[in-house]
């Protein structure tokens, strides 16, 4: 069943069985993944950090190496019910494969508006001529409890929203604790970087990534890294998520029920680079769907971000107009923050 104008899925695409990949989908040659096929199955490439949160002897040395040289991790013994993690990705995946096109669309978000809440597909577009992501989603605003609304979130499986708002609260309290432990890694106070932050304005993105016809030529999600403080991500058993480190690209494996962390331009200011925010993306299969959720844990837009540590090699810059600047130009593979280095 193919879709007209701002309602096309991807989805839709392999559901009518198309063999290749439309041409809005197709990165330039110097984006694809194929550039870099032989190194993601190089047996030398290093792993990603996977870090125990319940060993408080090593956490913060950890932590801190992880967050200077990577940017990214998983944590394990992080305290957030298992059962919830799987709930969530159930809920998630009901949706997208159970639900008819009808009743997807009843919660379609607004395409004129970035980041808008509900179903879409086109969230980081910022013109008609930018190469779209192999993806579908649904962005949920889940916190402050002022901006959430669960009559905007999907009724069909009976405990999705219960599910969501309880995966919200867990991934608040894991993003709160991790910024403690990030700052004292740094000797800084524990609270130095959350009260930098301020209130969270938490996302929570459900990204389903159909299976690919041409896997070689697109991209899930292009290279970028995020805007706000700090991602936790939870994914699948497929695999796709890769961190930028050293000009390679390296697959974030699946870990059963580890959390993906993703530091963000916001801390990585408010650490003055002492810590970088990862630049990552997300690949597409040929043969398997690939779910994961994201929490995305962001200022107020009214919040003006600087440097906890001195001298500062960032300008301090009111999170809303570094928001509105990255929605209007799009993310174009780089480090928006860069812009602001002194």
């Amino acid at each position: 069943m193919a879709l007209a104008g701002n309602k096309i899925r991807v989805q839709s695409f392999v559901q009518d069985g198309k063999m290749v990949v439309p041409p809005q989908y197709i990165q330039p040659p110097d984006t694809r993944p194929s550039q870099n096929l032989e190194k993601r199955i190089d047996q030398h490439l290093p792993a990603a950090p996977v870090i125990d949160l319940s060993d408080v002897n090593s956490v913060h040395e950890e932590l801190g190496k992880s967050c200077r040289e990577w940017g990214a991790f998983q944590v394990i013994n992080h305290e957030v019910p298992l059962e919830l993690l799987d709930g969530m990705m159930r809920v998630g995946r009901y949706f997208f494969e159970d639900c008819t096109v009808e009743q997807k669309l009843g919660y379609a978000c607004d395409s004129n508006s970035p980041a808008s809440e509900g179903y879409g597909s086109r969230m980081l577009v910022s013109s008609n001529d930018t190469v779209l992501d192999w993806r579908d989603y649904f962005d949920h605003h889940t916190l402050p409890l002022s901006r959430r609304n669960a009559l905007k979130w999907p009724h069909f499986s009976s405990d999705y929203r219960n599910t969501v708002s309880d995966f919200s609260e867990q991934m608040s309290i894991l993003a709160q604790k991790l910024l403690r432990f990030i700052a004292e890694s740094l000797g800084l106070p524990s609270a130095s970087i959350k009260d930098g932050i301020g209130e969270f304005y938490q996302n929570i993105t459900v990204s389903y990534y159909p299976p690919c016809p041409q896997p070689e030529l697109t991209l899930g999600l292009q290279s970028h890294s995020d805007i706000g403080a700090i991602t936790l991500i939870i994914q699948d058993d497929v695999g796709g998520l890769e961190i930028l480190k050293n000009g390679e690209w390296i697959p974030m494996n699946p870990l059963p029920h580890a959390i993906i962390v993703i530091l963000a331009d916001q801390t990585e200011i408010i650490t003055n680079g002492e810590y970088k925010s990862a630049v990552h993306r997300a690949i597409t299969n040929a043969k398997k769907a690939r779910l994961s959720v994201s929490s995305f844990h962001d200022p107020a837009k009214t919040k003006i971000i600087q440097p906890a540590l001195g001298p500062p090699k960032y300008q301090k810059v009111v999170y809303g107009d570094y928001y509105s600047s990255w929605y209007t130009k799009g993310p174009e593979g780089k480090r928006n923050i860069d812009t602001l280095r002194l």
